[in-house]
C-alpha cells in the first residue's frame, strides 16, 4: 500500500489566514523548527528512556558509550520518521482537532509533499544507520516498529477500532528489543518481559489523556475507547491493564534477570500506580466528570512510573 495513495478527508493543508506557502512566508529558522517538531521530540524522549537502561541490563554493566549514542541517534531518526509519516497521513484530522491544529502540515509551514519525503528519508536513513553502525537485527526491529506504527496503527487501526492504542502500542514497545539487540545481537526473555511491561503500560497511559480530549477524537470520528465507552468502562479497563502491567514487571527477579533494587522500585512505583488507577475508577463510578475526575493525574504519573522503573533497570546490575 503506497503512503502517497492514502485516502484522507479533503481539507485545507492550512487554515485560512495561516502562513503562506511562498518562501518569503516560510523563513528558514521557522521551517527548521517545524521539521524538528514533525519528529515529536517529547515522545521520543520516552522511547529513549526505555532504550538506554535496557542496554545497561543487557551488558550487566556500562555499555560502550559510542554504541549508546549511535543507538539513541538511530532510534531518534527511526521514531522521527514514523512520527512524520503519521502527521502526513493524519493531516486531515489534525486540522480539525484543537490539540493538533498547530502541527506544521496543518499550518502550511511544511507542505504535504515535503512532509512525506522527510518521513520516508528518515525511515531509509535510520534503517541503514542501524544496519551499518549497530547490527542488522536492530535495523530490522527498528524498521518493523516504524512500519507497524505507520501502516498497522495509523492507516489501519486508528480510525477503525477502539483497540487502536492497544495493538498500535506495539510499535512503542520495540525500543526495548532494539536496546537489547544493540548490545547482544539477540533478543532474550528479559527483553520480552520489558516489552510486555510497555505493552500493558501503553493503554492505561494513553486512555486518561484520551478521556481528557475525547471531544476532539469524537469530532473527527476516531473511536478511542473513551469516545465510545463511559468513563466507568474506561476506568475499569485501565485498572485491569494496570494490574497485569505491575504483575509482568515483577517477573524479572524470579527469572534471575534483576535483583532486590529493581524489585523494590517495581513494587513501590507499581503500588502507587494501582492506587492512582483505583482512585480514578472510584471517581468514575461515582459519576464524577470534568476537572474533578482528575484523569490527568494518572497520565502524568504514568510517565514518572516508566522513567523510575527503567532507571531501576539500569542501576540494578551495579547492586547485585
Amino acid at each position: 500500500m503506497s503512503l502517497s495513495g492514502v485516502c484522507v478527508t479533503a481539507v485545507e493543508s492550512r487554515p485560512a489566514g495561516a502562513l503562506g506557502s511562498s518562501p518569503g512566508h516560510r523563513p528558514f529558522g521557522a521551517r527548521a523548527k517545524a521539521f524538528v517538531a514533525m519528529t515529536k521530540p517529547r515522545i521520543i524522549e520516552l522511547l529513549l528512556i526505555t532504550t538506554v537502561p535496557v542496554m545497561f541490563l543487557a551488558e550487566q554493566g556500562v555499555p560502550s558509550l559510542s554504541l549508546v549514542l549511535v543507538t539513541c541517534l538511530g532510534g531518534y531518526l527511526s521514531a522521527g520518521g514514523a512520527n512524520a509519516l503519521n502527521m502526513y497521513i493524519d493531516r486531515d484530522i489534525d486540522a480539525l482537532m484543537e490539540r493538533t491544529s498547530q502541527r506544521p502540515l496543518v499550518t502550511g509551514m511544511i507542505s504535504p509533499r515535503e512532509g512525506l519525503v522527510f518521513g520516508l528519508a528518515l525511515a531509509v536513513i535510520s534503517t541503514l544507520w542501524f544496519g551499518l553502525l549497530v547490527n542488522w537485527l536492530s535495523a530490522w526491529l527498528s524498521l518493523g516498529a516504524l512500519l507497524f506504527y505507520v501502516v498497522v496503527y495509523t492507516m489501519i487501526l486508528k480510525r477503525r477500532t477502539a483497540q487502536n492504542i492497544v495493538w498500535g502500542g506495539i510499535a512503542g514497545c520495540m525500543p526495548v528489543l532494539i536496546g537489547w539487540s544493540a548490545v547482544t545481537n539477540t533478543v532474550s526473555w528479559a527483553a520480552v518481559i520489558l516489552f510486555l511491561v510497555i505493552f500493558f503500560w501503553t493503554p492505561p497511559h494513553y486512555w486518561p489523556l484520551s478521556m481528557k480530549v475525547k471531544e476532539d477524537y469524537a469530532r473527527v470520528g476516531v473511536p478511542m475507547l473513551p469516545v465510545i465507552a463511559s468513563n466507568r468502562v474506561v476506568a475499569r479497563q485501565i485498572v485491569i491493564y494496570s494490574w497485569v502491567m505491575v504483575g509482568v514487571s515483577l517477573l524479572l527477579q524470579p527469572l534471575g534477570y534483576t535483583g532486590w533494587f529493581y524489585t523494590a522500585v517495581a513494587l513501590v512505583t507499581g503500588g502507587w500506580w494501582l492506587w492512582e488507577a483505583h482512585g480514578l475508577q472510584s471517581r468514575a463510578r461515582q459519576g464524577t466528570t470534568g476537572a474533578k475526575l482528575k484523569e490527568m493525574r494518572l497520565f502524568h504519573w504514568s510517565i514518572t512510573y516508566v522513567s523510575l522503573l527503567f532507571v531501576a533497570v539500569a542501576v540494578d546490575p551495579f547492586l547485585r
